[in-house]
């Protein structure tokens, strides 16, 4: 009942989306849907007095093939991957809400979320947005981290954020050895896009970046950070217009008789 109340005021539905996959030895499986979960309610908690926000479990599987050679892992495929987006936005709008907010904590569902989101309000008529929470505060977060200047893998970043939120899930006696090798894989021409593996990429543990300067300090800094950024984005007018309608039979015809050209 209070969920049906919810959609009534139209309150915003929040998907935390993740992965299931290796972050090297000293963090778990579930950083990524842990991250974008915990984030995401934060930033709820936010602005609760303002309008109200409807955060949803996170989405434990994304698009994680590149992990496969350390283990660990569990993966969709795009498709899978949109399938299942599609019938979390249809089951949104047959529960009467009218909008949906994604945070993404897997860097390897960026590219994914940004076509399906698309796709997604052409389809039912919504605005959908989504952002990675990296991508909520990163001028910020670089002046947070001292060790690299930004959120990689299972690195600085990721393994403060751990510390601040639940340390007890944190294996610091193996941080020390986590660092990988020298990554293996070639530059790519500027412009160019291809797969690459993180094998190829961080070849050893699976690490980028460097955990060793993570503190629990850190975390907090970076989570009162991105939660400001994504509470901004909430609040933000502008991403929840209704999408421009283009798919519409006859549209340009319309636009024409409307002044457009």
């Amino acid at each position: 009942p209070e969920l049906k109340e919810l959609a009534a005021r139209n309150a915003l539905p929040v998907l935390p989306v993740g992965s299931l996959e290796q972050h090297g030895p000293h963090l778990p499986v579930w950083t990524d849907s842990f991250a974008a979960h915990a984030l995401a309610l934060r930033a709820a908690a936010a602005v609760a007095a303002e309008m109200p926000v409807v955060v949803l479990p996170p989405m434990w599987m994304g698009l994680s093939e590149h992990h496969f050679p350390f283990g660990g892992t569990v993966s969709l495929d795009y498709a899978t991957f949109h399938a299942v987006l599609r019938c979390v936005v249809r089951s949104l709008r047959a529960d009467g809400f009218g909008r949906l907010f994604i945070v993404n904590g897997h860097g390897g569902n960026i590219e994914p979320l940004a076509v399906s989101a698309r796709e997604l309000a052409h389809e039912f008529g919504i605005p959908v947005v989504a952002t990675t929470w990296p991508q909520a505060a990163p001028a910020e977060i670089a002046a947070i981290l001292t060790a690299q200047p930004g959120i990689q893998h299972a690195c600085e970043g990721e393994t403060s954020l751990w510390l601040a939120l639940d340390p007890g899930q944190v294996r610091q006696d193996r941080i020390a050895g986590s660092l990988s090798n020298a990554a293996a894989a070639p530059a790519a021409p500027a412009g160019a896009s291809r797969f690459w593996s993180f094998e190829e990429r961080a070849p050893r543990t699976g690490v980028r970046g460097d955990p060793r300067a993570a503190t629990a300090e850190k975390g907090e800094r970076i989570v009162a950070a991105v939660t400001a950024g994504l509470a901004r984005m909430m609040r933000d007018p502008v991403l929840w217009r209704r999408p421009d309608p283009v798919w519409t039979p006859g549209r340009a015809t319309a636009a024409g008789q409307d002044g457009g050209t």
